[in-house]
Formats: structure tokens, sequence, C-alpha cells
């Protein structure tokens, strides 16, 4: 199937900025669209090759003009891109572009003459005529046509809706050479770009930045978008069909107002308008958070989609539908992916992990009590759907599987938390003015950023190193599970103890603030202790009786099947003696007056049980345990007498 061509007819051409990169797929919330989209990432990483970078890539671009024909009722692509590029190296004889092998090259134009090129393996290599001097700027075109490949990725769909066509691109990661000449590269944001794209009157078009103008001549609709701030080659997109279109307006703290502009299907336009508006408090939210919407010269905007979740293309995201978390991801990209954008597919946390946390910041302050009733509730989430696996770092270690890159648990879900809990350590005032300086840094601003440069904002701001905090969470896999051991004497002295085990090898121990909350009868109080090893002992005055005990009440930490138990540290000890203590094989516990126990159980750390023994009708005064088969470490001894819990302490070795 090919386009009826056609000679394209574009308009003039104008040069300047351009912009950045993120993208939003698979989300951890309780939200049908963003489950979708990791099951869809989960079937499609395993066909993901890495574009080639090689000593042809050493040139800046400056400027893309993209000049596409593009008729939804096939699926096909004529383009005209011109690329405006600045040489970076010496001897520059030879230009590469990456781009698919699907596509065919009518030719290539430098200065008003054809020339010679190769393609092969996805890349697109042309000989110059001349070599180009060190820092000179340049500009040549790449006449094409075809049918984009079909890997997978989304990179170039047609599908319909309501029995009306729709083609729509989405680049990320390794897309965009399937549908245009590009550079498809995280160390080189485009200065500007223009996008002209003819298409049957009947359709419209969706793209980046400000529609300059949309010009009906003969049956074809020309439409120019144009984009003047700094944008990665993933975030440049089309989407073509019979759109609808409206605005909603915000007004920011700082007095700008911010269009955004929604372009949706027909049939969901009622729809639409009722829910767009929702995004406006968020659009303000993230603006007094942080900086104001970095694009609020242009637009924002959301163009509706067939595909099962949503991505975020500068100034105009993608949307399968307009739930309102969906659309509060999306947003949160053009901070934290667009206007600065990771700066290799290893830190894609600082897109994911950031968007994913903004999202839950919008329950934290109020704007959703549908979905999520409070903000524990949404951390609570979160931490269930990270501790489902106890393996796993933040830092993707393979950048070829789309499916690791994208991966819900880890780069969004786990992400965000680590954002939280590097929040929590260095307080509210330190996190957000370094987060703030972050994204002001001028040499970070509308550029590539790594967690180094996260870390060294967050450095600065709180004065402390966070070296120890990154290798544990960022870098080490799994998380921490405690046991909190605790009594309380008859003068309220409170003793406590803190276990930690970890669910993976690669951390030895997580140092944390490990919130617990005391609850009395009338009154209660939440107490932050600082752990810095296992088995770290604390006494602290209690002014009323403790009731019970909640470990990390407002879910601060990722952890799971962590338990608190109650120890008679203080008082009792003439119930019982536990011989030997540590012990090795067999342990008895003896009742030294003759005290009838309901039960008596052994228990791990983790408040499993592993061994019984149930009531007795006649007294029972001496117990015998045998504990071989079980791993060293500490064990509990836990009765009841007369309705109350006694819990004692043993240490198997090995």
């Amino acid at each position: 199937m090919k386009i009826k061509q056609k000679p394209l007819k574009f308009l003039a051409l104008f040069m300047l900025g351009v912009n950045l990169l993120s993208f939003a797929q698979d989300k951890t919330i309780l939200i049908d669209s963003k489950n979708k989209i990791l099951n869809y990432k989960k079937t499609v990483g395993e066909n993901t090759q890495k574009y080639t970078t090689n000593s042809l890539f050493g040139y800046d671009i400056k400027y893309h003009r993209l000049e596409l024909e593009i008729n939804p009722t096939f699926f096909y692509i004529l383009g005209k891109v011109t690329t405006h590029f600045e040489v970076k190296t010496a001897d520059f004889g030879q230009i590469a572009f990456d781009f698919s092998d699907s596509l065919l090259v009518d030719s290539i134009v430098y200065h008003n003459q054809s020339l010679v090129y190769s393609k092969v393996n996805n890349e697109l290599l042309i000989t110059l005529p001349n070599n180009i001097p060190l820092g000179n700027l340049d500009s040549i075109s790449v006449y094409y046509k075809g049918e984009p490949a079909q890997n997978g990725f989304g990179s170039f769909v047609q599908t319909e809706h309501d029995e009306t066509p729709i083609i729509w691109t989405l680049s990320e990661p390794y897309g965009a050479r399937d549908w245009w000449p590009c550079k498809q590269s995280l160390t080189d944001k485009i200065d500007s770009i223009d996008v002209f794209v003819i298409t049957p009157e009947e359709y419209k078009t969706a793209s980046n930045g400000l529609l300059v103008e949309e010009i009906v001549h003969e049956g074809y609709r020309t439409a120019h978008w144009k984009h003047l701030h700094p944008i990665a080659t993933y975030l440049i997109a089309v989407a073509v069909t019979n759109y609808s279109s409206y605005s909603d307006y915000i007004t920011l703290t700082s007095g700008e107002q911010v269009e955004v502009l929604n372009y949706v299907f027909p049939e969901s336009l009622d729809y639409a308008q009722e829910n767009t508006p929702n995004v406006l408090n968020v659009i303000k939210l993230y603006s007094n958070l942080f900086i104001p919407y970095p694009y609020k010269d242009e637009k924002y905007g959301h163009a509706q989609f067939k595909w099962g979740g949503g991505m975020e293309h500068q100034t105009m995201s993608f949307m399968v539908n307009f739930s309102f978390h969906l659309m509060a991801h999306e947003l949160a990209h053009q901070w934290f992916g667009n206007y600065v954008t990771c700066g290799t597919w290893s830190d894609i946390w600082l897109n994911e992990g950031f968007a994913t946390y903004l999202d839950g910041m919008t329950v934290e302050h109020g704007l959703d009590t549908v979905i999520f009733e409070n903000f524990t509730k949404w951390k609570q989430t979160q931490i269930s759907y990270i501790t489902q696996v106890d393996t796993g770092s933040v830092f993707c270690t393979d950048t070829t599987n789309v499916s690791r890159i994208f991966n819900g648990r880890l780069s969004y879900a786990k992400g965000s938390m680590v954002l939280h809990m590097l929040r929590k350590k260095i307080g509210d005032d330190a996190f957000f003015t370094g987060v703030q300086n972050y994204l002001n840094d001028p040499e970070i601003k509308n550029g590539y950023v790594t967690t180094i440069d996260l870390q060294r904002h967050l450095e600065q701001s709180a004065f402390m190193p966070l070296d120890e905090f990154l290798d544990d969470w960022y870098y080490g896999q799994g998380y921490p599970i405690y046991s909190i051991i605790y009594d309380q004497n008859s003068e309220g002295m409170l003793n406590l103890t803190i276990n930690q085990s970890q669910s993976h090898y690669s951390v030895n121990f997580f140092e944390m603030d490990v919130p617990i909350l005391f609850k009395g009868v009338t009154k209660d109080t939440t107490i932050i202790f600082e752990n810095t090893y296992n088995e770290q002992e604390y006494i602290k005055q209690i002014d009323f009786d403790i009731v019970e005990v909640i470990f990390d009440p407002e879910k601060d930490i990722i952890s799971a099947g962590s338990v608190v138990l109650h120890v008679d540290s203080f008082d009792n000890r003439e119930i019982c003696t536990i011989s030997p203590n540590p012990v090795k094989v067999d342990v008895t516990l003896t009742f030294l007056e003759k005290i009838k126990p309901n039960k008596v159980t052994i228990i791990n750390v983790n408040g499993a049980k592993v061994a019984e023994y149930d009531e007795y009708t006649d007294y029972k005064y001496v117990f015998n345990f045998n504990l071989r088969g079980l791993p060293s470490g500490i064990y509990f001894i836990q009765f009841k007498v007369d309705n109350r819990t006694f819990t004692k302490k043993i240490v198997k070795q090995s």
C-alpha cells in the first residue's frame, strides 16, 4: 500500500530552538489504561536493537525541518527531512543518520547537488563532496518514502477509531529511525523544529509546539507546527486523524496563562471536555512545587490515540484516554524527561520515577481522592508492587531490552519511592530546593542528566553525602525486612530493638531512619529511630501505656514482611528460663513457678511460625525444642499466660 504520490507542497523554512525527551508507559496505580502499558512493554522488549553510535555522528544538530505527506488510510510515509548541523570533529567527510532499512531513499541533496549514499543495518551513510571544517554550520536534505518498519515499538502505527483511520508515531526509545532519518542520541538535543504535514483535508495533524497555520487547498490540508525549545529526537511526534479540537486555559501563580490544546476523537469529545480540565490544577501544582511550566510560551496539549497508555511527546502528550492519573503522569514528564532528560537509558528513573512520584503528589495535595483515599494509600500501592519480587535495581543494566528500561516495578514504582525516601531523609526544604536547583542548573536545563547530577544538587542543598543511600537503593537490589522488638516497664521506659534482614545479598544493610508509631488509649506519638546496624537497641521514655506499636505508619520505607513483636525485656523475667542461649540444636524452656502456658511457639524474625506446642490438659513446666535444620539467626519463643503474650529472644548458632 502506498500513498498516491503527489508533489509535496510545503511552506517557508524558519530556524531556531528545540526540545527534550521522555516517555510514560506502564504506571503502577490502579487504572486499567496504565496496566495495559506494562503488559505491552513486556511483549515487545526482546525485539529491541540499540541504535548505532560511531564517529560519523560527530555533529551537533541545530534544527530539523520535517516535511511529510501522510494519509491515514494507507500505511505509508512520503517525506523530506532537512537537517542543519554544526561539525564537531575534524576531517568530517561523511555524515550518518539512523534510518530504517525498510524505507527507501529517493535522493540526498546537499548544496543543490545529489550525493552518493549507502544504507545498511539501519544506518544511512552519506559521502560529502568535501570535508567540512570543524565548527562550520551546514545543512543537508533527505528525500524518502515507504512503509515504516514493524518493530513492535509503536514507532509508526496505523489503526482506526470508530471506523476512521488514524496514524500516529511513538518513538521512545529507539523507534524514531523507523519513520524519519535522524540521530537517535541521548547526547544531542535539537535546538528547534518545524513540522509540516500534508493530509487529505478531512484530517488534522497533532504535533509539537505551536500550530503556526493550516492551509486547505485542492482537497489537501497542510499543518505547520513550530517548536522553539530544545527537544530530544524520540519526543518528536505526529498523529493524523479526523480530530476535533478545543482548548482549556490555566493561569499560573507567576501570572502566565498556559493553553492546553486538546485533539480528540469526535466520538470522545463530550468525555474529553468533561475530563481534560482536571489537568489544569496539576499544571499549577507542579509549577508551584518546582519551576513554572517550561513551555508556557507555546502550549501543553493532548492528542488522543489508540495505544494502551500515554506518551509524553514534548508539549503534546498522546493519550489513550483522559483519566486523571494518566494525565498527571504524562504532564509531569514535561519537567522530568522533556525539560531535563535522562542522559542514558540506564538513568530512565530520572524520567519515569519522577513522573510517577509527581503523580503521587497530586494525591498528597488533595487533587485526587477518588482512586486513592490518601497519600499513604498511594505509597502502600507502590510498595506492594515493588515487593512482589525481592530482586531488581532501579539502575537499568540492560538498555537493549525495552521491557527492562520501562520496567514498571523498578523504573517507575521503585524509582518514585526512592525519591520519596530521599525526600524523607534530607527533609522537604532540602529536597525541593535541590530539585529546583537541578532544573535551573544552566548546565542541565533543556539538556541531559544522569543520576550523578541529581545527587550533586541534593547533596548541596542537604549538606550531606548520599553515596551510601544510592548504593543501597539505586544500584543495590531488594529491600529491608524489619522485626521490631519492644517492651515497656511500669515506669514507662521503652526498650526497643530493630532487627533487619535484606531480601537480596547485594545490600549488606539499609541504613535508614525508621518511623514507629506508639499508640495509647488516649494519645500517641511517632518516634524516628536512626537505624545504622542490625540488632540496634534504643531506650526511650514514653509518658503513656503503649497498647499498640505500628512500624512505618505513613509507609515511607520500601519494606515487606516486617513485624512488631512485644518482648518482656523488663518485667516477668522470673516466669521462665531459656537454656542454653545462644543455642545450636536443643533448647529448653522451663517455667519456674509451675505456670501453665496456653501455647508455646517459636517464630523467626519475620513473624513466621517454625515450631509450636498446642495447649495441654495437664500442667507442663518444661518444653524442649529441637532447632536442627533451622538457619542461624534470631528467633523468638512466644507464649501466652492468662491471655497476656510474652516473647523471649533466642539466638541460633550454626
